[in-house]
C-alpha cells in the first residue's frame, strides 16, 4: 500500500465519507477510486491535486517523493498500463488507446512461458479484459470479442474467479449490444444462479438478463428483472464483491432500464430513466456522452424536437475532448432521424454543431 493510499483512506475515514462521496466530489469513476486506495492502481497526480483542491489537503507531495531507482516488475507494468488506460478511457473514450491497450496485452500474453505464475496470469487476464473494453468502446468488435474470452481463459488457468465473472458480464454486455439476446440470457442466467457469485455480481447478471429479455420483447419479464436489480442495489454489496463491481452504482442500473425500455419500443417511457442517468454521470467524460447520445436516441423517436436541441448542444461540447466510435455510431443513427423528420432548424442546429452534414 502506498503512503499516497494511507494518507487518503485516513482522510476518507476522518471525514467520515463514502467511496461514492469521495467518487462523485473528484468526478471519477467509484471503480478507480476503490483500485488506488487498495493499491491495485498507481494513483495519478491529478487525483491527489483534485483530492488536495477538495480537502485542503497535501496528498499530491507523497507521489513527487524521488522514484527507487530500480526496473518495474512484469506485474506493475501491467497494472500501471491498466490504470493509464483506464483513466483515459474515463476521460476521452477509448478510440485513442484501444490499440495501444492491444498491444501491450498481446506482447505480455506472449510473454507468458510458465502457467504455474498465478498472480501473472491474472494480471495479464485485466489487461487482456481492459483491451477489450477498450476495443468495445472503439466499435472493434470482433476484436474485443477475442480479448473477452481470452481473458476468461486466462482467467480460468490462474483459479481468478472475479476476472473469469468479470470476462462474463463483458460477453453479455457484448451480445446484448451485437443483438444477440440468447447467448446473453445463458450468461447472464449463469451469474444470477451460481452461488458462488457475489451479490453485487448477481445483480449486474440480473441487468443483462432483463437486457436480454428486452430484445427479445418480453416486456412483462424484462421491467421485472431490472426493477428487482434497481431494488436490491444497497442490499447486494458485501465484502465478497470483486474490486471491479464498485462501478455497479444506481446510475448503471437506471441507464440500463431506460435501454431496457428503448429496446422494447417504448421510448417516451425511457427517456426519464435515460434523463436521470445523464445527471448522475461524470460530466463530459466518455459515460456523458454514451448516455447523452443514448437520451437524444430517445427525444428524436418521440419527436421532441426542442429538446433534441439542448441535448446536441451537450454531445457537440463532450465530443471535443471525447472520442468513442460506439457512441459515435449510434449518434449517427440519430442524426439520420434527425435528417429525415425534424424541422428545418434543428437540422441547421445539428449542422452547426458540427454533427451533421
Amino acid at each position: 500500500m502506498s503512503d499516497f493510499s494511507e494518507a487518503a483512506k485516513a482522510e476518507i475515514k476522518a471525514r467520515g465519507l463514502s467511496l461514492r462521496a469521495v467518487a462523485k466530489a473528484a468526478h471519477y469513476d467509484v471503480s478507480f477510486i476503490s483500485r488506488v486506495l487498495s493499491g491495485k492502481q498507481k494513483p495519478s497526480i491529478d487525483l491527489a491535486k483534485t483530492l488536495d483542491r477538495l480537502w485542503g489537503t497535501q496528498l499530491a507531495d507523497k507521489l513527487r517523493e524521488p522514484a527507487r531507482i530500480e526496473q518495474p516488475s512484469p506485474n506493475d507494468y501491467v497494472r500501471n498500463a491498466v490504470a493509464h488506460f483506464l483513466e483515459h478511457d474515463n476521460r476521452h473514450g477509448g478510440d485513442h488507446v484501444a490499440s495501444a491497450a492491444k498491444q501491450v496485452w498481446k506482447a505480455e500474453q506472449k510473454k507468458l512461458s510458465s502457467y504455474e505464475d498465478k498472480k501473472r496470469l491474472s494480471d495479464v487476464a485485466e489487461i487482456a479484459e481492459v483491451a477489450g473494453w477498450l476495443l468495445f468502446d472503439a466499435n472493434r468488435q470482433e476484436e474485443a470479442r477475442q480479448a473477452f474470452m481470452e481473458s476468461r481463459h486466462l482467467a480460468e488457468l490462474a483459479g481468478d474467479r472475479a476476472m473469469q465473472w468479470f470476462a462474463l458480464d463483458m460477453l453479455a454486455m457484448q451480445d446484448v449490444q451485437s443483438g444477440n439476446p440468447g447467448e446473453a440470457l445463458r450468461i447472464s442466467e449463469e451469474l444470477m444462479t451460481n452461488p458462488r457469485v457475489p451479490g453485487r455480481v448477481a445483480l449486474l447478471g440480473r441487468v443483462r438478463h432483463a437486457r436480454a429479455l428486452a430484445l427479445t420483447g418480453d416486456r412483462t419479464r424484462a421491467l421485472d428483472a431490472v426493477e428487482r436489480a434497481q431494488g436490491a442495489l444497497q442490499d447486494s454489496i458485501s465484502n465478497r464483491d470483486p474490486q471491479w463491481a464498485w462501478w455497479v452504482d444506481e446510475m448503471e442500473v437506471i441507464g440500463h432500464k431506460g435501454e431496457a425500455l428503448m429496446s422494447l419500443g417504448d421510448h417516451k417511457a425511457a427517456l426519464p430513466h435515460l434523463q436521470k442517468a445523464t445527471e448522475l454521470v461524470k460530466p463530459n467524460g466518455r459515460g456523458a456522452l454514451y448516455y447523452s447520445v443514448a437520451e437524444l436516441t430517445a427525444l428524436t423517436q418521440v419527436g421532441a424536437w426542442r429538446e433534441s436541441e439542448t441535448t446536441l448542444s451537450r454531445i457537440g461540447v463532450i465530443l471535443e475532448s471525447v472520442a468513442s466510435s460506439r457512441s459515435r455510431a449510434r449518434l449517427k443513427e440519430a442524426l439520420r432521424v434527425i435528417e429525415r423528420d425534424a424541422p428545418d432548424w434543428l437540422k441547421e442546429h445539428a449542422k452547426e454543431a458540427v454533427l451533421l452534414g
